[in-house]
Formats: C-alpha cells, sequence, structure tokens
C-alpha cells in the first residue's frame, strides 16, 4: 500500500466571544482532527487599567476593578480594598465584614453558575445555561437592592461598604438560599451524570497537579487538579475564621483528578459551600456601623504591599506601591485567568478540537481580567 501522507494545517479559534468564552484566539496546529499543539494569543480586550489607576485616586480605582472580572465584580472590589486598608493599618466595622463576605460568596454562586451553565453549552446542551441565567437572576435583583446596579456594582470602599444592607435584604437572601439547594440537585440529574456530558469530559483535558502547580494554578482550577488549598482557609483574610466551610477538591470517581468533570464538579459544589458560608454570615451578622471611611486615603510614602483573595477564578492578586499621594504610584494585578490561559499548552494537546473546547471551558477564564 501506498504511504498516507499527513500535513499539519495551522487554524485560528477565536478571537470571536462565544467560541472561545470571551475576545481570546487560539492558534492551533492541527492533524486532521487532533490538536498537536496551541498557542495562546490575548490582548484583543485591553483596557489599560495598571496605567489608568495611577491617574486615579484609591476610591476612584474601584469601578475599574469591577470591569476586570466583570462576572465577579464584588469580589475585584474586596480583593482592592482589602490591600488599600492593609496599607493604611484600617480596621473596618465588624457589620462591613459580614456584608463584604455575604456579597462576595454570592457573586462566587452567580459565577458559578454561569459556568457550570456554559459547560453544558459547549457539550451541546441548552437547558443548563437556561437553568443558570434563571437562577443567577436572583442574585442580581439581591445585588441591585444594595447597589443600583445589577453587574458593575461599585459596592466596597475603603473602611466598608457604600450603603447598608435594605430592610428586607436579609428575607429575600434566605429565601434564596432555600431555593439554591433543590436547584442545584437539579443540575447535578440534569447533566454532572449525563452519559453524553461525561463522555465528553471525563480524561479529556487532565491537568495533572504538578504542572497546575509548575504554573501557577490557583482556585478551584487547582483544586480540580486534587490540590487542597483554598486562600480563605489556608490564608484567612476578613471573617473567613470564623465561618465553617469545606474545600472542594477534585476525585476519583466518574472522572481522572485533574480533568474537565472534576474542573466542573468543583464548582457546582463550591456553590453549595458558598450557600453554606451566606448562611452562618446572615445568621452572625451583627448591627453597627457600615463604613469607618478615612478622612484621607493617603497610604505612607515608599510603601507597598501585595494582598491576594480567593476569587471564583482562583488568586486575585494586587500589588500597590504608595507615594505618598492620594494617588497609587503603581497598582499591579495578579490575574488568575492569565496564567491560567499560559497553561493551555502544557495540558490541551494530542487532544480532538471538540475536546479543545471544553478544556479550555473549564478553565473559566474572564478576558477583561485576563487582559486588564
Amino acid at each position: 500500500m501506498p504511504d498516507v501522507r499527513t500535513e499539519e494545517m495551522v487554524l485560528n479559534m477565536g478571537p470571536q466571544h462565544p467560541s472561545t468564552h470571551g475576545v481570546f484566539r487560539a492558534e492551533l496546529v492541527t492533524d486532521g482532527e487532533i490538536v498537536t499543539a496551541v498557542r495562546p494569543h490575548v490582548g484583543y480586550l485591553h483596557r489599560c487599567f495598571e496605567k489608568h489607576a495611577e491617574n486615579l485616586s484609591y476610591t476612584g480605582v474601584i469601578p475599574f476593578t469591577d470591569r476586570l472580572d466583570y462576572l465577579a465584580s464584588m469580589n475585584q472590589n474586596f480583593g482592592f480594598v482589602l490591600a488599600v486598608e492593609k496599607m493604611l493599618g484600617l480596621e473596618v466595622p465588624e457589620r462591613a465584614d459580614y456584608i463584604r463576605v455575604i456579597m462576595a460568596e454570592l457573586n462566587r454562586m452567580a459565577s458559578h453558575l454561569m459556568m457550570v451553565g456554559h459547560m453544558g453549552t459547549d457539550a451541546g446542551a441548552i437547558t443548563p445555561i437556561l437553568y443558570g441565567f434563571r437562577d443567577r437572576e436572583y442574585i442580581l435583583d439581591l445585588f441591585e437592592e444594595v447597589s443600583g446596579a445589577r453587574l458593575l456594582y461599585n459596592y466596597y470602599r475603603v473602611g466598608g461598604v457604600i450603603a447598608d444592607l435594605t430592610p428586607k435584604f436579609v428575607e429575600k437572601t434566605r429565601k434564596f438560599l432555600d431555593y439554591i439547594g433543590p436547584m442545584i440537585d437539579d443540575f447535578d440529574q440534569l447533566l454532572s451524570y449525563n452519559k453524553i456530558f461525561l463522555g465528553r469530559t471525563v480524561g479529556v483535558g487532565i491537568l495533572p497537579p504538578e504542572v497546575a502547580i509548575n504554573y501557577a494554578v490557583t482556585g478551584p482550577n487547582l483544586r480540580g487538579s486534587g490540590v487542597n488549598w483554598d486562600l480563605r482557609r489556608d490564608e484567612p483574610y476578613s471573617i473567613y475564621p470564623k465561618l465553617s466551610f469545606d474545600v472542594i477538591v477534585g476525585k476519583e470517581g466518574p472522572g481522572v483528578v485533574g480533568d474537565s468533570w472534576n474542573r466542573y464538579w468543583v464548582r457546582v459544589q463550591e456553590i453549595r459551600e458558598s450557600a453554606k458560608i451566606v448562611r452562618q454570615a446572615l445568621d452572625g451578622l451583627p448591627e453597627g456601623e457600615f463604613i469607618r471611611a478615612p478622612k484621607n486615603v493617603r497610604p505612607p510614602k515608599g510603601a507597598d504591599l501585595y494582598h491576594r483573595t480567593e476569587t471564583p477564578r482562583g488568586e486575585l492578586g494586587y500589588y500597590i506601591i504608595s507615594d505618598g499621594t492620594p494617588t497609587p504610584f503603581r497598582v499591579k494585578v495578579r490575574s488568575p485567568g492569565f496564567v491560567h490561559i499560559s497553561a493551555i499548552p502544557a495540558f490541551c494537546t494530542n487532544i480532538m478540537v471538540a475536546d479543545l473546547v471544553m478544556s479550555m471551558g473549564t478553565l473559566d477564564f474572564v478576558m477583561g481580567e485576563v487582559d486588564r
């Protein structure tokens, strides 16, 4: 028989939004349907956040943090104000601490609902994303009640939060928590153990723990690889030391530790854990003031600090340098999404093009944060 000669082809996946979960381009080298190499290309959503921060007051930077990870704006606000407060040596009122954690965990739930819904879409199912959008709307209603916004909230402030909870907020949040538990059970029944979904995710896009650690992968993606690490527990901040919750890690079962199914499954279970945290915070919510704003937000000259928090995407870090003025000299953002995209070539090769879509989808990156 004559030798069959194959030739590799270079294809661009993206940067159209729906195909790659944001304006992200993956340059693929393919041999038929097999991806032999991937080269990520970012920068299509660059908005000069770090340069803007050099020309704004510390408070003026907060609305720009909203626009980093626009699916988890509360978490972005949270990390920045904590960093500035640490530079100032400022303690916030206890009630403000509780409110911040409630908002951050509700936003984690909203973000994960989007991710697990989109996982269904990547596998060819429409119903899960409709469930995700439906249940996320309840959380956005709560955010609108306290901040007036449904996506970019500008709610946190140095010293606390901009407004107290409304009289009915606690009651509405408790009703939502009672509602969401059975809905997550529905997700599990509909998608998690569905035969087609298992076929598309189990053993696909395996990110071994040693590779994840070497690439500085964090958050649910790291825990999906079986690494038991969560900043809320291991480098606790705010009121997290007072709260009881489980750190979910990937497991052998239907999936293989580090595969696409485990990265999906970790987020499903984290929605349950966030609901548990919010319920505890509501039970312990103290009375008192919701903000203790300093007269001047002006850290000492020469002060610099790196502070990291656990966002739905992973470890978000802010490195801030002060020159003694009301404007930061430098703000550097450590984006978990940027790190995760850099790891794609390490574990998304020698798989089919369709499996590449699933593998990248489970990384759950947001390009506003990646490009900054």
